[in-house]
């Protein structure tokens, strides 16, 4: 064999071998998570959940690219409790934090005693990150190694308005402040003008009386266009430090969660969104004028002092910018998933995209979330994992947030940990037949003055308190002929009798879902009297 020949053999082993290596190298490769939550977004705010007026391409390309969800529902229709449960993989109750106030730096019990998937990523080699929204306990996020973790005060960015001292520190840079101008005031998160919509609480009011009166505001008493340019908004900003991140980490395993604070309120889109679905084009809720006689959630979100949700007319702008605040978001996960693209992540990343609870948008008269009916309870999720999820998955099980913890796990390897959740890897590849039959949602805030269970079957919803003893009304709808919620057949109906069977039926999905997660009230939901 000459010299030649010997040197293109021993060539074309080495180029064997190293391929070997490299093709091994990467299939042993750890796996990146990119968890992309959003804040209070109903799940028909989506145009492939068959909105034809907001129109959410990115998203519906990234649903259709994995497994769409259209049965997801929220463990809790607030904040910190759903975010909380979304982190564990534990009921609300059993983390403990079942209002916003225990959140952040609350001590003075215990609560959320259990990892989160972040955590044991970090355990199993994992490089974590987090920007935007945090709304849960602040001793969890030791794990998070952001370049910024503080503003230049020294704030946290995972203390109670975390996400927006960085931002503030970016916005005094890059957009100064300026003075208000006529039909202006100034947000109440970015300090910078708006301009007021009728819909805003303060929108008779000058200037000059504004000053003299200082009245205090909320976030959804804010409803107009903010006069700050596009690429300078919170919503770019989370989504620029997410890109940033990717492009950073990308020769490692990598977990980033990205969590934009809208939709949530205040309501105000910057433009081109502003006003990119016109407000006289925008249809009200059919259940806007609902009279609520035979409801639970009559006097629910203080919707008899604030009528203007009620106002057929002036839902219209809310409406109109809420759309265009997730129209932004849409574009910018565009640009997020285009930078997996650009960087041969692609294959290599899970990725999930879901809300921690919705918005009722004016339905029965309200705004926010806190109620179990659809609008507020029922959300998006999608998950594409390429080469392990296909394409075009569609599932119609009904699965809760708190099922995200095991998913997460399962999908990345990482050894299963004890939750309340279930992986939703069966349910994705047809091979799980228990699992998504019913979903509970839970609510306990103030006790048993208001429902504090959910529990929808079928297309079947019941809503309940936990005590034998409360006067809160039992509610039942048939969202297969009653997709509004606007026909309780229970409480007051003096046809409920007839559904008794299908009462019991799903009283039972309750009680078993009660037993199965230790819940204390079991027995006070077993004994009341529903008919």
């Amino acid at each position: 064999m000459n010299a030649i020949l010997k040197t293109t053999l021993s060539l074309g082993i080495f180029i064997c071998l190293f391929i070997g290596h490299v093709s091994c190298k990467q299939e042993n490769k750890k796996k990146n998570l990119l968890f992309i939550i959003t804040d209070q977004q109903q799940y028909k705010a989506l145009s492939i959940a068959g909105n034809t007026v907001l129109q959410t391409p990115n998203l519906d390309r990234l649903a259709k690219s994995g497994a769409y969800f259209t049965n997801a529902y929220t463990p809790c229709a607030v904040c910190g409790p759903a975010r909380s449960s979304i982190l564990t993989g534990h009921t609300v109750e059993n983390t403990g934090v079942n209002t916003n106030d225990k959140t952040y730096y609350y001590d003075e019990e215990a609560v959320m005693n259990m990892p989160t998937f972040d955590e044991l990523l970090t355990e199993n080699g994992y490089h974590c990150e987090y920007y935007g929204k945090w709304h849960s306990i602040t001793s969890h996020t030791k794990v998070y190694k952001n370049p910024k973790l503080a503003s230049s005060a020294g704030k946290s960015v995972f203390a109670h308005g975390g996400q927006n001292f960085v931002f503030m520190d970016y916005l005094n840079k890059v957009f100064p402040k300026r003075e208000l101008k006529d039909g202006e005031l100034y947000d109440t998160m970015s300090d910078r003008p708006y301009r007021k919509d009728p819909l805003d609480t303060h929108y008779d009011m000058s200037i000059e009386d504004f000053d003299k009166e200082k009245p205090n505001r909320i976030q959804p008493d804010l409803h107009g266009e903010l006069m700050v340019p596009k690429e300078h908004t919170l919503t770019a900003y989370q989504a620029k430090e997410t890109i940033e991140a990717i492009e950073r980490l990308k020769d490692r395993p990598f977990s980033i969660t990205c969590s934009f604070h809208f939709p949530h309120a205040p309501m105000l889109p910057p433009a081109p969104y502003y006003g990119m679905y016109p407000s006289s084009e925008m249809q009200p809720p059919t259940s806007i004028h609902d009279t609520m006689d035979n409801s639970p959630y009559q006097r629910a979100n203080g919707r008899l002092n604030s009528p203007e949700y009620a106002d057929a007319e002036k839902i219209k702008y809310m409406i109109s910018n809420y759309y265009g605040l997730i129209k932004e978001i849409d574009d910018w996960v565009g640009q997020i998933l285009a930078t997996l693209d650009k960087n041969d992540l692609t294959d290599n990343t899970l990725v999930i995209f879901t809300s921690d609870h919705g918005e009722m948008l004016g339905a029965h008269g309200m705004r926010e979330k806190n109620v179990f009916y659809e609008e507020s309870a029922h959300i998006p999720l999608m998950v594409r994992f390429p080469g392990e999820i296909k394409e075009e998955t569609v599932v119609d099980a009904y699965v809760s947030l708190v099922d995200m913890f095991p998913t997460i796990l399962d999908y990345l390897k990482i050894k299963e940990q004890p939750s309340n959740g279930v992986s939703l890897r069966g349910l994705v590849e047809g091979t799980d037949s228990v699992h998504g039959k019913y979903v509970v949602t839970e609510w306990n805030y103030r006790g048993d003055v208001a429902p504090n269970y959910m529990v929808v079957k079928d297309g079947w919803k019941l809503m309940v308190p936990y005590s034998k003893e409360s006067k809160v009304l039992n509610a039942m709808y048939n969202l297969n002929d009653d997709p509004h919620e606007m026909n309780n057949l229970l409480g007051n109906n003096p046809a409920r009798h007839d559904y008794e069977q299908k009462v019991e039926e799903l009283r039972g999905c309750l009680l078993e879902w009660l037993q199965k997660n230790g819940s204390k009230h079991y027995q006070g939901v077993k004994e009341r009297a529903l008919i």
